[in-house]
């Protein structure tokens, strides 16, 4: 048996910051209105009362409820009619893992118009987007990327369907992709790959799924008719395909076909998921962030110092390289990809959440003095905007793993997992905080009664089942621990490799780690004697409106910042400030910079010590 991810109603966050921001990503879901979500689908369908210059606007409009959709979602944008897909992706997959009836009924009310728009488009196309759209598209004018804002449309039905069961979406999504394939039949192959030159989306990832859901041929020959040449066979071949090329056109493609081989089981799609890794990261490297992109196209490989600015790290890459990281740690079970996850859902997504009003951040920008620029609840709707969305309702989902009888604690949230090992249901609660411990922004002094806040992540995780049930537990060692982890448990465990794997006998077992960190510096592979400061998973921000040297050791942070602000009431903090300088500069974790200028990587001139 393969290593799987839960099923949405089998992992929950039960606290700490990222259920917090799920929280307020929800409450942002709710806000919206079923028909200004679907305001673009209705408008191609010639449905309702659209007479748009007759809608009142502004304020007084907000609060009647009337607040229409602007940016993106203005009508006569190219992107049109996008975020619904995104919505309902986001509201399936909250619905499943928490039951809410708000979102349920919401969703109600979208199916219910959806096919409304379908029926009276003739029962096929069921798009905000014109069809024309797609002719424009094949005579090489410029009309933007049709077939990405399609696709959103198709993967909001697909995943209301995965997660949610609902056989209605499925045939929506059955019926529209007959336009498709009629339009895209139209065109002899070479053709045909040129038009795949222009952003598709996540379309052959629909084709994988919709095949695996109804069986039927179509979705074989649509699957071979999306196989992007230019890209994935120049992957095969060993070529860099990547370099200076917009990112998230591709991950989204190589996404689909991680879902093709998984539903054909042909090679060709695999080996073109691994090469695409191996270009993307091994061979790549990344910023401290975890993040790799920067004006949304590819860095060159460890050429990092020049492409610092104000648009890198685009939000849509960080999320859909998460979403391959899975897989691929589903297939091999490399530690590495839980790595990487780990430090893009500290460093990416929660840096790119407002904490108080949930927005999104196009760019984490990595230039000195930045600042980060946040959307609106309705004026923006980027394409981050959507995966946004998506992004904090899938958290829990990487936090625990199974495999035959091995539960795998992945990543150290506060989560609840329920599973099966051994035909018995197994419960696997992961505490932090007040119960644990942790030393991070929520947690109280650890148990020990430390005078100064302990350098250490510390983690319990209780394990439940029936007596005589038995269960191995693997928990994932960072990649960024100290020293060795210490573990305090009753029940055997090893240490193998990257994972401490604990026999859990059956009733039920307690183990309590430690995982010891030290500030660390990362410097950018091709300008050594500039760094960022981790601690943890976690990048650090100094604010500050410019670029600054710093005057140390680069190899010693302790010649350059000092712990700082550590304590409030029940609270360790995350705090830092330089030593040796007539302004000090303070440093906090990143994803807690909201409207502060900051910059996170600092030149450091070496000082020698006499």
């Amino acid at each position: 048996m393969p290593t799987v991810a839960l099923p949405p109603s089998a992992a929950r966050l039960t606290g700490g910051v990222f259920d917090r921001r799920r929280r307020r990503n929800r409450d942002y879901l709710v806000s919206l209105s079923e028909r200004n979500l679907m305001q673009n689908h209705l408008i191609e369908a010639g449905i309702g009362d659209q007479a748009w210059h007759l809608q009142p606007s502004g304020s007084s409009a907000k609060d009647r409820g009337l607040e229409r959709h602007w940016g993106w979602e203005t009508p006569g944008s190219l992107l049109r009619g996008h975020f619904l897909g995104h919505w309902m992706s986001a509201a399936a997959r909250e619905i499943a893992a928490t039951g809410d009836v708000v979102l349920r009924a919401m969703l109600e009310g979208v199916i219910g118009l959806l096919t409304q728009c379908q029926e009276e488009n003739g029962g096929e196309w069921v798009f905000a987007t014109p069809p024309s759209f797609l002719r424009r598209l094949a005579e090489g004018r410029d009309v933007w990327a049709p077939q990405y804002a399609i696709h959103k449309t198709f993967m909001g039905l697909v995943d209301v369907y995965r997660d949610l069961g609902d056989e209605r979406c499925l045939q929506i999504a059955h019926r529209a992709a007959g336009a498709i394939a009629e339009w895209a039949r139209g065109f002899d192959r070479e053709r045909f790959q040129q038009i795949l030159d222009v952003e598709t989306g996540g379309m052959l990832e629909v084709w994988a799924d919709l095949l695996e859901a109804t069986g039927d041929e179509l979705y074989r020959e649509l699957l071979d008719r999306y196989w992007h040449a230019s890209l994935f066979d120049a992957l095969l071949a060993g070529e860099d395909a990547l370099t200076n090329m917009h990112a998230n056109t591709t991950i989204p493609e190589v996404l689909g076909a991680a879902r093709a081989f998984e539903v054909t089981g042909e090679e060709r799609w695999k080996r073109v998921v691994e090469q695409y890794w191996e270009w993307a990261v091994t061979r790549r490297g990344t910023f401290c962030t975890g993040g790799q992109t920067s004006g949304e196209i590819w860095t060159p490989p460890f050429s990092f110092a020049a492409r610092r600015g104000a648009k890198t790290q685009e939000h849509c890459s960080v999320y859909n390289m998460i979403r391959l990281a899975d897989v691929l740690y589903r297939w091999g079970g490399d530690p590495v990809h839980l790595d990487y996850i780990e430090a893009n859902l500290h460093n990416g997504l929660l840096a790119q959440q407002h904490p108080e009003t949930g927005m999104v951040a196009y760019f984490l920008p990595l230039e000195g003095g930045a600042r980060k620029r946040w959307g609106t609840p309705t004026e923006d709707f980027w394409c981050c905007h959507g995966s946004l969305v998506q992004a904090h309702t899938r958290v829990a989902s990487l936090a625990v793993y199974a495999d035959d009888d091995t539960l795998t604690v992945a990543q150290y949230l506060p989560v609840r997992a329920e599973t099966m090992a051994a035909g018995a249901p197994v419960t696997v609660d992961v505490r932090l905080g007040d119960d644990a411990g942790y030393v991070g922004p929520d947690s109280n002094a650890g148990p020990g009664g430390e005078t100064h806040r302990p350098m250490a992540v510390r983690v319990q995780v209780a394990v439940t089942s029936e007596e005589g049930v038995p269960a191995t537990v693997r928990l994932r060692v960072p990649e960024w621990t100290s020293s060795d982890p210490l573990v305090t448990t009753t029940a055997p465990w090893r240490r193998e490799g990257r994972f401490l794997e604990l026999v859990h006998p059956g009733g039920a077992t307690t183990v309590d780690v430690e995982f010891p960190f030290l500030l660390r510096t990362v410097p950018i592979p091709d300008e050594p004697q500039t760094v960022a400061f981790v601690e943890g998973p976690l990048v650090l921000a100094g604010l500050v409106d410019r670029e600054v040297c710093l005057e140390g050791d680069p190899a010693e942070p302790s010649t350059l910042l000092a712990a700082d602000d550590e304590r409030q009431w029940t609270q360790w903090l995350v705090r830092y400030r330089t030593v040796g300088r007539d302004a000090g500069i303070r440093f906090i974790p990143l994803n807690e910079v909201t409207d502060e200028r900051y910059s996170v990587y600092f030149p450091v001139r070496t000082t020698v010590t006499p």
